[in-house]
C-alpha cells in the first residue's frame, strides 16, 4: 500500500455493495431481515459501513453462495460472537441439513437428466412417461400410437402409477398391431362421442353404443389373449411385485411423475380429473360395465 494512500474509514452502501460483490438492494434487504445491523447515517442522511460491517457482509456473501439460505445464515450468527469466530458449532447444523438438501437436488437432477434422455432418445412425449411404460411401447413401429393413446397413458400413470399405465398399454400395443380392432375403437368412440346433451338418458341409442362397447371390449381382450400379451402382463406383474414389495402408500398416484407432485390417493386422483360426458355417455358407460359383470358372472 502506498503512504500517501489513506483508506476511507467509513463507506457508502454503493462502495460496500460493489466490494463484497452484491448489489445496494440485497444488503437493504439484509437489514430488513435483521442479517446485518442498520447503520448509523450520516450528515447526508445516507448509509455508512465501516470495518466491521463489511467483514460481515463478506462472510454473508461467503455462505450465500455456499447455497445457506439467509435465515439460516441470520441463525447462525445469532449463535457464535462474531462471523470469523473459531467456533462454528452455531452452523454445523445448518451446514448437515445444507448438505442433505444438496443431495436431494442432486438426485433430483439425474432424474430429470435421465427423463430429458430417454425423451430424445424416443423422439417424442412418450420419453416422459415412466420407463417400464415406455419399455412396453419401444417394440411398436413409429406413428403407430397416436397422441390420444399417450395422452391416456399419461393420465393413467398419475392416477395409478407407472404400473397401471403399463399394463394399459397393451391395450393400445394391440390396437397398433391390429387395424380391424383399431378402426372399430374408432368407431365405436365416435358413437359415444355423439351422445351428447342433446341426446336422453333413455335413448335407444345409448343401449346400442353400450352393447358395441361390450362388443368391442371382448374382441380386444380376445386378442390380447391370442397374441400372448395377456402372458407379458402376468410376467410384467410378477417382476413388479418382486422389485417393489408392497407398503402402506400402494395404490397412491404421481409415484413416478416427478418430484414436487404431491401423492394423493387413486380416488382422490380420480375425482380431481375432468371428463365432459353428458348424462346419456355417462349411462352409456354404466350399462357396458353392467354388460361386462353380467358377462363375468355367466362364464
Amino acid at each position: 500500500m502506498f503512504s500517501s494512500f489513506i483508506p476511507p474509514r467509513q463507506v457508502k452502501i454503493g462502495d460496500a455493495a460493489a466490494f463484497v460483490g452484491t448489489t445496494p438492494r440485497a444488503i437493504r434487504h439484509y437489514h430488513e431481515i435483521g442479517l446485518v445491523p442498520e447503520p448509523v447515517r450520516g450528515g447526508d442522511d445516507r448509509r455508512r459501513y465501516g470495518y466491521e460491517a463489511m467483514i460481515r457482509l463478506l462472510w454473508i456473501r461467503k455462505m450465500a453462495d455456499a447455497g445457506v439460505a439467509l435465515d439460516d445464515i441470520r441463525d447462525a450468527f445469532a449463535d457464535t460472537p462474531s462471523a470469523g469466530a473459531d467456533s462454528d458449532d452455531g452452523i454445523a447444523g445448518i451446514l448437515e441439513r445444507l448438505e442433505e438438501t444438496l443431495l436431494a437436488q442432486e438426485a433430483e437432477l439425474r432424474r430429470q437428466r435421465t427423463a430429458v434422455q430417454r425423451m430424445r432418445t424416443e423422439g417424442s412425449r412418450m420419453g416422459l412417461l415412466s420407463g417400464v411404460v415406455t419399455s412396453r411401447l419401444k417394440s411398436l413401429p413409429e406413428g403407430s400410437l397416436r397422441q390420444a393413446d399417450l395422452d391416456s397413458l399419461l393420465v393413467t400413470e398419475r392416477i395409478f402409477g407407472p404400473l397401471g399405465a403399463a399394463v394399459q398399454a397393451t391395450r393400445f400395443i394391440a390396437l397398433a398391431t391390429h387395424p380391424a380392432l383399431r378402426e372399430e375403437s374408432d368407431r365405436v368412440d365416435a358413437a359415444e362421442e355423439a351422445l351428447d346433451d342433446t341426446v336422453a338418458v333413455d335413448d335407444p341409442r345409448v343401449a346400442r353404443v353400450a352393447a358395441e362397447r361390450h362388443a368391442f371390449e371382448m374382441a380386444l381382450q380376445a386378442a390380447i389373449e391370442d397374441s400372448g400379451l395377456a402372458e407379458s402382463d402376468d410376467a410384467l406383474l410378477d417382476s413388479w411385485d418382486l422389485s417393489h414389495p408392497a407398503t402402506a402408500d400402494e395404490g397412491a398416484a404421481g409415484q413416478s411423475s416427478g418430484g414436487g407432485q404431491g401423492t394423493m390417493s387413486a380416488f382422490e386422483a380420480i375425482g380431481k380429473m375432468p371428463y365432459d360426458f353428458s348424462p346419456a355417455r355417462l349411462r352409456c358407460m354404466e350399462l357396458a360395465e353392467e354388460l361386462a359383470a353380467h358377462q363375468s358372472t355367466a362364464s
